[in-house]
């Protein structure tokens, strides 16, 4: 792999990090079928966040990967909030600077107002990602952080605010260096823990939110500046992944008392294999980022995980022949591990029904690497298919670094379009590439497929969004309750975007929130899948929180519908044992419907 980097003729050991972009064939140009643009409307909402890379120009790994955005109903008024996970400076590069990552409320009028500091979330953390879920099913959703050198859990007390219970639930994974001085800091040779994202799910059916944790690699401020990464002309460059060891992901089991387990390697999470000349047995993954997902449809939720570098992993869902659950991790002999024979850089993840009944996973790569689309082509045993090319993603992909990936139907026509965002991880690319910039415009990809066979096509006027940025983490959200999917980017360094989606094509629509019971199925409802009937076709969704890099879009679940005027049937299997199913009929459209899991 070390030679894939130094092919590229720059003087750097960590060259493959500068861009080695070829340029794709140019497209023809495709005509809009609908009318949506999208408009920037950050500073109009009261939304003032400005990323703390913690960036000094030493270059640290770490500086240039976050950070992520949340969105959850925190405050359970029906209208979707926003959480921006902020970084913070290395101890003592500016002693005075606390910045911390800051809470939105939505107040429902168009506008955002900041509530981190009478929510107890000024908290100081070197914050990459993090996701929202409701771990105590006390019917307000919590938030848990991932953090470099420790990740942190609030607890949500009645959607007024959050206290930090990492330590009574056993997540304390403090390893913060403590260091007085930036040189003390510089030598801190011991690991320091470097997540990336996180999700929760309930793994074993018990009613209860578990917790997956993504970790990147093993890293430290020495080992990293010991590390020669030179641009032309001498300046530092940041050091790539393949310099540093793998680790382990975790997985924690929910106890029910407000604390958790660390199950990883009872559970098949820990993946190690022998490397080097000794044979050494050493962890694979480098993970950034994760999604839930039920490829074969049996009713218990697995994992899909982007490995940077390293190949992916698929974590299937199986017994563990004690009347429990467990993961086996199938990535090499499902088709999910490699690309075209190889590992990529891959960082953000979705997943989504994309032909009717099957499973579609989309991983953002580095560049010069085209996005990757698995499609399932079977399920016992399972097998996934690289439909990138086919469905038109491969020549248009590969050219930018990309973070953030969501599949969302912006046109509301029924078809799940596609968005990543990206921006480069060297600020100074262009002393080794001149004709790159760091900041990177995003790519809209407009789904003109048919119900069966989708087919993507490069979008190239969606307004303000399509504008360059260094973007990582992206969700989306409807936050001004007009039925179309507004888009929040968080960029590395920089100011948050908000854009909301200027839809007038007049589409119909549908949208859903799932409430489970909070003893079969989480209150969440997280693992659930949703038929929707219209007509001759069956759309499935499959309910889950955190998507893309970093980062969370909104839970309920917006069903595009184009002309249509009816939804004949809404089906809900609850996730959990025995959760069972329920079926709505004659719902309204163009309104949200709050659908509550019945007692027993």
């Amino acid at each position: 792999m070390l030679m894939r980097w130094m092919a590229i003729g720059l003087v750097c050991l960590g060259a493959g990090w500068l861009g080695c972009t070829k340029r794709a064939a140019p497209e023809l140009a495709v005509p809009e079928s609908a009318t949506v643009s999208f408009s920037d409307v950050t500073a109009k909402t009261g939304i003032r966040f400005k990323q703390t890379s913690g960036a000094t120009g030493r270059k640290l790994l770490p500086e240039t990967m976050g950070a992520g955005v949340i969105v959850f109903d925190y405050d359970n008024d029906g209208k979707p909030d926003l959480y921006f996970v902020n970084s913070r400076p290395w101890p003592s590069a500016i002693p005075d600077a606390k910045p911390t990552g800051s809470l939105y409320r939505n107040r429902g009028d168009g506008t955002f107002e900041e509530t981190t500091v009478s929510a107890g979330l000024n908290i100081p953390l070197f914050g990459m990602g993090g996701c929202a879920g409701d771990f105590d099913n006390d019917g307000f959703p919590d938030l848990f952080i991932t953090a470099v050198g420790g990740n942190r859990l609030f607890r949500n007390v009645h959607g007024t605010h959050f206290e930090d219970v990492t330590e009574s639930a056993k997540l304390n994974s403090s390893s913060w260096p403590s260091a007085n001085t930036a040189a003390e800091f510089e030598r801190w040779n011991r690991p320091v823990s470097f997540p990336s994202s996180a999700t929760w799910l309930d793994f074993d059916g018990d009613g209860r939110l578990d917790l997956f944790v993504c970790e990147y690699v093993n890293w430290s401020p020495a080992q990293d500046l010991g590390i020669a990464a030179i641009l032309p002309g001498g300046q530092r460059a940041y050091v790539p992944p393949t310099q540093f060891a793998g680790t382990h992901c975790k997985l924690y089991r929910n106890l029910g008392d407000g604390r958790f387990a660390d199950v990883s390697g009872a559970c098949g999470i820990e993946v190690s294999e022998p490397s080097g000349p000794n044979g050494d047995v050493v962890p694979v993954g480098k993970s950034l980022g994760v999604v839930v997902c039920d490829p074969d449809d049996d009713g218990w939720p697995d994992l899909v995980v982007a490995n940077d570098t390293a190949r992916n992993f698929f974590f299937h869902n199986i017994p563990d022949g004690r009347g429990g659950r467990m993961f086996e991790e199938i990535g090499l002999t499902s088709n999910v591990a490699f690309s075209e024979g190889r590992p990529r850089g891959a960082m953000g993840i979705d997943s989504a029904e994309l032909e009717p009944g099957k499973t579609s996973v989309l991983i953002a790569n580095f560049s010069n690497e085209p996005n990757t689309l698995l499609a399932v082509r079977k399920t016992k045993p399972l097998l996934f298919q690289d439909n990138a090319m086919a469905w038109g993603l491969t020549a248009p992909s590969r050219g930018p670094m990309k973070f953030g990936a969501l599949f969302l139907d912006y046109d509301l026509n029924g078809r799940l379009d596609l968005l990543t965002v990206n921006g480069h991880l060297e600020p100074d690319i262009a002393l080794a590439r001149p004709q790159q910039t760091q900041a990177e415009p995003a790519q809209l990809y407009r789904n003109d497929g048919t119900f069966e066979l989708p087919n993507f096509h490069s979008v190239t006027d969606a307004g303000d969004l399509l504008k360059p940025l260094v973007s990582r983490g992206s969700a989306y959200l409807d936050f001004d309750g007009d039925g179309s999917l507004d888009v929040v980017v968080s960029t590395n360094g920089g100011a948050a975007k908000l854009f909301r989606n200027d839809n007038k094509t007049g589409h119909h629509w549908l949208r859903l929130k799932l409430v489970g019971d909070g003893v079969r199925s989480n209150r969440d409802a997280i693992g659930a899948t949703v038929e929707v009937t219209i007509g001759t076709e069956v759309r499935r969704f499959y309910s889950s929180n955190a998507r893309g890099y970093l980062s969370q879009s909104e839970s309920v679940i917006t069903v595009g519908l184009g002309e249509r005027t009816a939804v004949d049937r809404v089906a809900v299997r609850w996730p959990g044992r025995n959760a069972g199913t329920q079926t709505w009929t004659a719902l309204t459209i163009d309104r949200e419907h709050r659908l509550v899991q019945s007692p027993q």
